[in-house]
């Protein structure tokens, strides 16, 4: 019994420290260093001193939105002729190829194989030369002054690698998937913003993300995140991962939760997939501060708290009643089920599109770590199959 309260109360703090302490452990250890030392802002190139940078965007089957991201691309505020726009798609069998010969400034590198994103990149990049490479998703839409931004990071030669942000568009009328999403990562850019502060961001977006083509890699196929693969990669050779708010992307969150289940199925997977490819990194001696924040900040997260925050319930059963009742482990139990009839009523709110972001999060919280478990089976299923490609999740 006392091995179980053990185990009991080692979950909890894990569980405490991944979601909230590490953000307040951030918060002090980012204070104490800029204390003694304050970052400076690179200073941006004059235009005609400005590199050629390649924007590069993968696509399957984007028919609908390539007009509205082609337009987003022109308004972007960069010298024309200091900026290339590469569309490599990858397997698209409806009007993508066609719609994008309209625009004739625009390389298109087509394959009609769908093999997925990660080969697409691979294969796409080798017929980049130009120094920087802005990666965006084709649904997304980029600020004006976000590869400017980017530009500024890369004055300094330590950082291999820059983070934009991502951000949910807000609905008039948010449900729990675009909601819940919402909430999550404005909590997570926060984090990011911190671990940029610290040392290094952990991992980049897919929605946008940059790094220098020297850098680039060729990863497996079959790799799920290839933003967060790269990214990893280039910081484990010691350069940092930037990050820079002032060049965000914006998309529309999950059509509903059906479809944010299949994308956080896929991310869970593609975490536990880079766990095992990314292995050296949990070495704290060799990568020091990056590991500590690879660890507290992903490790966790993925791979530990999903599975102990459901192992906790049976657990705290036993040794709330057995062998007497215990007023501490009583308390925990009857918070574990607020929790989850927060979240039950969360859900059953969602299923009636009745807008209510306090019980959104406990039911995102909960959906997003029962995703993680079945992130287990997917990727068995994923490694199998040998392929990265996956079914793209429907937009509202």
């Amino acid at each position: 019994m006392t091995t179980l309260k053990w185990i009991f109360l080692a979950s909890l703090f894990i569980l405490f420290y991944a979601y909230i302490g590490y953000g307040i452990l951030l918060v002090i250890l980012v204070k104490i260093k800029e204390l003694f030392a304050t970052k400076k802002q690179p200073e941006l190139p004059a235009d005609d001193k400005l590199p050629t940078i390649t924007l590069f965007i993968t696509a399957f089957n984007e028919e609908k939105i390539i007009h509205s991201k082609m337009k987003n691309c022109q308004a972007i505020d960069y010298p024309v002729d200091k900026l290339e726009i590469v569309w490599c798609t990858d397997g698209s069998d409806d009007r993508t190829v066609d719609i994008l010969k309209e625009y004739p400034s625009v390389r298109v590198l087509h394959e009609d194989t769908r093999a997925g994103k990660t080969a697409a990149m691979n294969r796409g990049v080798r017929f980049v030369s130009n120094d920087i490479i802005v990666f965006t998703d084709a649904n997304t839409l980029i600020n004006s002054l976000a590869i400017k931004e980017i530009v500024r990071r890369f004055q300094d030669p330590k950082i291999g690698c820059v983070a934009g942000e991502k951000r949910i568009m807000q609905k008039e009328k948010d449900d729990a998937a675009s909601g819940g999403e919402g909430i999550y990562w404005r909590y997570e850019s926060k984090l990011k913003e911190l671990d940029d502060r610290l040392y290094s961001t952990i991992g980049a977006a897919g929605e946008l993300f940059s790094v220098r083509r020297n850098l680039f890699f060729e990863m497996p196929k079959d790799t799920l995140l290839d933003d967060f693969i790269l990214s990893m990669r280039i910081a484990m050779k010691g350069y940092k991962i930037a990050y820079t708010p002032s060049a965000f992307a914006e998309e529309s969150g999950s059509l509903n939760m059906h479809e944010e289940e299949k994308r956080k199925v896929r991310i869970a997977a593609g975490g536990l997939q880079s766990i095992w490819r990314l292995r050296k990194l949990l070495n704290i001696f060799k990568y020091r501060v990056l590991s500590f924040q690879y660890i507290s900040h992903r490790v966790l997260r993925w791979a530990v708290c999903p599975i102990l925050l459901f192992l906790m319930i049976p657990i705290n059963i036993i040794i709330a009643f057995y062998p007497q009742l215990n007023l501490f482990f009583t308390t925990c139990l009857l918070l574990q089920f607020l929790l989850y009839m927060m979240g039950l009523v969360g859900y059953l709110m969602a299923k009636k599109q009745i807008k209510n972001k306090v019980l959104f999060i406990p039911y995102y919280f909960l959906f997003m770590n029962w995703n993680c478990i079945k992130g287990f089976a997917y990727l068995i299923k994923k490694q199998k199959q040998k392929n990265g490609a996956w079914e793209k999740s429907l937009r509202s």
